[in-house]
């Protein structure tokens, strides 16, 4: 079973100016994790514009996904649907494709309590024979996981290995550690406002499910480490703390309209949004740039033409 810690970023789904699905920019995306050290990549969440997607796109993207990464780096699929039933469907697919996992979320919109929370997510859990995990985002989904259903989905569901944490508190880590005991490995999303990176790893974290990767993947993959050491510990709160101020510019709006404007300053495939999204422009965009050169990131990182 995939060993989850470390850097596990969220990446965007490339298209073309035509609005096609960019598989060779997939690549390009995918080997540029696996060269700078990243643990594992998640696609068809948030970042990767999952809702503006058809379900034939998104069936398309797993099947060359998991060709593309052959086996090189964990891949896991969002498995998000607006039914209960959709996400099984969906999950089953992703297993059948030899997918290294899926992750659930509530169904957004329909802000369903905990009894009906925990029925969605031990039916797709029962479905499947591959890890899961769920992604716990009340801001954008209107439920919040408690940490007694995480538990009770904990003791019946082995397969359930990840919690992906996006909300600002702290006692939510503590009480999943404490009630989970590390069988549910906990990593949390970069959004500074939260600010979970470094509490996260203290309460026993694992690493970070995060976006900031797409952009500085060598330096998230430094600072997203278990922390096995007072060492790690140390220099990973310095890499962390050297970072913020770009972590805080890539998060001005909704993932993942600044990611791709930053790799399109990178040169790198994925700038392009799909409507209702807008692209990042004026002097909100210029001052990404002008951060991206101080920090030395287009330096590194910058394709050379």
């Amino acid at each position: 079973m995939t060993n989850l810690q470390g850097s596990f970023v969220a990446l965007p789904t490339p298209f073309t100016a035509d609005d096609d699905i960019d598989f060779k920019g997939f690549e390009t995306l995918i080997e540029r994790q696996i060269k700078y050290g990243t643990s594992q990549i998640f696609v068809l969440g948030s970042a990767g514009e999952t809702t503006l997607l058809s379900i034939e796109e998104k069936k398309q993207i797993v099947h060359e996904v998991i060709k593309i990464a052959d086996g090189r780096i964990p891949v896991f699929f969002g498995a998000a649907a607006p039914t209960t039933e959709q996400s099984i469907a969906f999950a089953k697919y992703c297993e059948s494709e030899r997918a290294d996992g899926v992750i659930f979320t509530v169904p957004p919109y329909v802000l369903i309590p905990q009894t009906a929370a925990f029925a969605h997510f031990d039916s797709c859990m029962s479905a499947i024979g591959i890890p899961c995990g769920i992604y716990n985002n009340p801001s954008r989904l209107g439920v919040h996981v408690e940490p007694e259903t995480i538990k009770k989905l904990s003791d019946k569901h082995p397969h359930f290995v990840l919690d992906k944490e996006a909300m600002g508190s702290v006692e939510q880590l503590v009480q999943v550690q404490r009630l989970c005991g590390g069988k549910v490995k906990i990593m949390c999303c970069d959004f500074p406002k939260y600010s979970i990176v470094l509490p996260t790893l203290a309460v026993g974290g694992t690493g970070t499910a995060n976006i900031g990767g797409n952009i500085i993947p060598e330096e998230s993959a430094f600072y997203s480490r278990p922390w096995t050491s007072t060492e790690i510990m140390e220099s990973s709160r310095a890499e962390y703390f050297k970072w913020f101020p770009l972590l805080q510019q890539l998060y001005t709006f909704s993932n993942p309209i600044v990611i791709k404007a930053a790799l399109d300053i990178l040169r790198l495939p994925g700038g392009h949004l799909r409507r209702p999204y807008q692209e990042y422009s004026g002097h909100r965009r210029d001052e990404l740039e002008k951060l991206m050169g101080e920090m030395g990131v287009i330096d590194k990182y910058g394709v050379k033409h």
